[in-house]
């Protein structure tokens, strides 16, 4: 494939401030289209990131999910796949480290800056297209926990506003992976990302109720933002949650908006400035 990077439309051109947003939008289009080509030409990468979590369903229900159950009775299935959603929402940071670092060592990211193009467009345009990619990934699983017996118990208002807080999740991870990515460069820096995943999806009440955990473990895993969205999920699509004691376990709702908007207000602009001075 030929990853040189396709000619954005000149956003100096735009004479006021409405203009610049406008070719701003356009040259983060140009840069997430760039990265749909790139899947359609080389499938392989889609379709095994699609694999991963279907296997990790099959392996938690059928091969773990007879040993465990839910505090308070519930059927496993239902409780799992909440969970599972907001994993894969929180394991795409690797990969989002990983497409941020490539482009940096092969040159990409300084192709990009000696354009004249917006400085926001190339971090934007990785977040829409992580964003794209998220999505189905999404979609996929849903339609993979239908066939092993999951289901919702809301009406539909319900089921799309969980939907919304798990791509919300997913939002704010991405600008931590763009960040991460731009600071962390080389095979080492992605090799700790993809390690830190693990601990962080599963030091929360993914698979697990938080109460069942040491007092100061599951205290760490009820902080955990992702927590906040696994039972916010649950709640909104009628499956089997287990709330915990403390506020922040009471309030679920709240904080899988309020995380997510934390992360993206700090991760975000530090993104945008990052980019801007690389090589400075």
């Amino acid at each position: 494939m030929n990853d040189t990077a396709p000619a954005p439309v000149p956003s100096s051109a735009a004479p006021g401030p409405v203009s610049r947003l406008g070719w701003a939008a356009v040259d983060g289009w140009t840069v997430a289209r760039r990265d749909v080509l790139h899947w359609w030409r080389q499938p392989w990468e889609l379709l095994f990131g699609l694999l991963f979590p279907a296997l990790m369903v099959l392996m938690f229900v059928y091969l773990l999910g007879g040993a465990m159950s839910v505090p308070g009775g519930g059927d496993f299935t239902e409780h799992l796949m909440p969970g599972m959603f907001a994993m894969v929402m929180v394991f795409g940071l690797g990969e989002t480290v990983t497409a941020v670092t490539s482009d940096a060592t092969r040159g990409i990211t300084d192709r990009f800056r000696s354009l004249p193009m917006s400085a926001s467009a190339v971090v934007v345009g990785r977040c829409l297209a992580d964003m794209l990619r998220s999505t189905v990934t999404l979609a996929v699983l849903v339609g993979f926990g239908l066939l092993v017996g999951w289901q919702w118990h809301g009406g539909a208002a319900s089921a799309l506003a969980a939907f919304g807080l798990l791509l919300l999740l997913r939002f704010a991870i991405v600008w931590v992976g763009v960040y991460m990515g731009l600071v962390m460069r080389g095979q080492g820096g992605i090799t700790v990302i993809q390690t830190l995943e693990f601990p962080l999806g599963f030091l929360s009440n993914a698979f697990v109720a938080t109460a069942t955990m040491p007092v100061w473990l599951g205290a760490v895993a009820d902080w955990n933002p992702m927590s906040s969205t696994v039972s916010a999920a649950r709640e909104l699509f009628g499956n089997p949650s287990v709330a915990g004691d403390s506020w922040i376990a009471q309030n679920p709702l709240l904080m899988a908006v309020v995380w997510p908007l934390v992360l993206v207000a700090v991760f975000a602009p530090l993104s945008v400035r990052r980019y801007r001075g690389l090589g400075g």
